[in-house]
């Protein structure tokens, strides 16, 4: 009953957050209409998770247990990882509902250097399809396909038994039109270079009892680089510069059986793009730094503008013999924002060293959707040093085992020596001789012949 309270509670928290952030979304608007307040920056491939197990879940990843994709939600994860080392594939149809050319694919791996430090890193391709691009009378010119990838090397490291931290780096690469011609300047490649900075806590109560519990939270302030231009022009776009805070909670009921609930909170860290013009012509936030865009976020706006800016995101999942896995969650964007409001289901199967992870996303309105219908798939390799089984101690802890055991004898233990004793001597028997004849004397009697 304690563990079903605990799980409740997290419920109800997450269903007050969303109705907080839908109470403010309904008093943003004016005469019925929305105001739209979405941000837009370069790239925004970045804040897709590749992986089909956080895909499953509303896309929560910051404080779930750490497997070979934990990189990309929260890289400080990994220095908490089961396994020596492995890696893992993710593939996604995107935006489906449109076009059916369009696909994120990534590919990772890790190496646990020391027991406590991890190196990982990762490659996301994102394909945006064919473009057919025309002249200013619709006909055909040329065919191009836009294409974005991010190459990524993290470093993570415990601080102690419940501890971690991170650190990334990244490089960007977007070639959207090159060789097109926007506003008399030559479309080129963009280019930037980024990191994340992440912490993890994680901690197991109860230890050796019945049903063991493990709370966990993480930060990770993700996409802190450069901005990015496509031609000459000194304008450049802000990255999706990303603050992600995370809480978790895990039930292990018992070896066999096991239960979490999860949810985050997002935050673009990118000026709100409140079209406030400048001597020159331009707009403000345009002419900010990134570092400057981290702080103006929480304070270049009303606070009713800001609050709109938050995404919310909750899922729970079950295990059974760390081997099938089922899952859900929900994601939620305020309207102003953008309005991505989505139901998400997943399950995971795994085999020896191999793990399957699948999601698929549920549409919550009648509205048509670009994101109905998203499918993730993610394939697990995880492995061990010295033949041990993968996933083995994967929540870090042991239960007790009261079954019985046969003693065993170690055949390696030399017998014990025996007590030293004096040795006992033999007299050695008399040699066999002959005897004498008698010799008579005058005690003897003579008898007569």
């Amino acid at each position: 009953m304690l563990v079903l309270k605990r799980v409740f509670t997290l419920f109800v928290f997450c269903a007050i957050a969303v109705s907080a952030l839908q109470a403010q979304v309904n008093n943003s608007t004016t005469g019925g209409q929305i105001i739209n307040q979405t941000i837009t920056t370069a790239v925004p491939f970045l804040r897709i998770n590749p992986d089909a197990r956080a895909g499953g879940m509303g896309d929560v990843g910051i404080a779930t247990p750490a497997d070979a994709n934990g990189l990309y939600a929260n890289p400080s994860k990994m220095a908490f990882v089961p396994d020596d080392y492995g890696f893992a594939m993710s593939f996604s149809p995107w935006l489906k509902a449109l076009v059916n050319d369009i696909y994120l694919a990534s590919l990772n791996g890790y190496y646990k250097v020391k027991k406590e430090q991890v190196i990982s890193a990762s490659l996301r391709y994102f394909s945006l399809g064919n473009i057919q691009f025309t002249d200013q009378n619709g006909t055909n010119t040329s065919q191009f396909m836009p294409r974005e990838f991010a190459v990524d090397v993290s470093y993570a490291r415990k601080l102690g038994d419940y501890f971690s931290i991170a650190a990334s780096l990244r490089y960007i690469y977007s070639n959207l039109a090159t060789g097109q011609q926007v506003g008399g300047s030559e479309v080129r490649p963009g280019q930037a270079g980024a990191g994340d900075i992440a912490w993890y806590f994680h901690k197991i109560y109860g230890e050796d009892k019945p049903v063991q519990h493990e709370f966990s939270c993480g930060m990770n302030i993700s996409n802190i680089g450069s901005k990015m231009s496509y031609t000459s022009s000194v304008t450049k776009d802000f990255i999706p510069t990303n603050l992600g805070i995370g809480l978790g909670y895990t039930a292990y009921l018992d070896k066999h059986n096991s239960v979490g609930v999860y949810s985050d909170i997002n935050k673009l860290l990118v000026p709100n793009q409140i079209d406030t013009a400048t001597s020159n012509g331009l707009l403000k936030w345009r002419q900010e730094s990134s570092i400057q865009g981290i702080f103006t976020s929480f304070s270049g706006a009303p606070a009713s503008v800001i609050i709109k800016t938050f995404d919310l995101a909750w899922g729970a999942e079950y295990f059974y013999d760390k081997r099938f896995g089922v899952r859900f969650g929900y994601f939620y964007e305020p309207y102003a924002a953008g309005g991505r409001q989505f139901l998400e289901a997943g399950l995971t199967i795994k085999y020896s060293v191999v793990g399957l992870h699948f999601s698929y996303l549920i549409p919550t309105t009648i509205l048509r959707n670009p994101l109905d219908n998203t499918l993730r798939f993610s394939l697990l390799f995880n492995f061990n040093k010295g033949g041990k089984k993968s996933g083995e101690n994967n929540s870090g802890i042991s239960f007790v085992d009261d079954t019985p055991k046969k003693a065993k004898t170690d055949t390696k233990t030399p017998p014990l020596a025996q007590p030293q004793t004096a040795p006992v001597l033999t007299p050695a028997p008399a040699p066999a001789t002959t005897p004498a004849p008698a010799t008579p004397d005058n005690n003897t009697p003579v008898t007569p012949k």
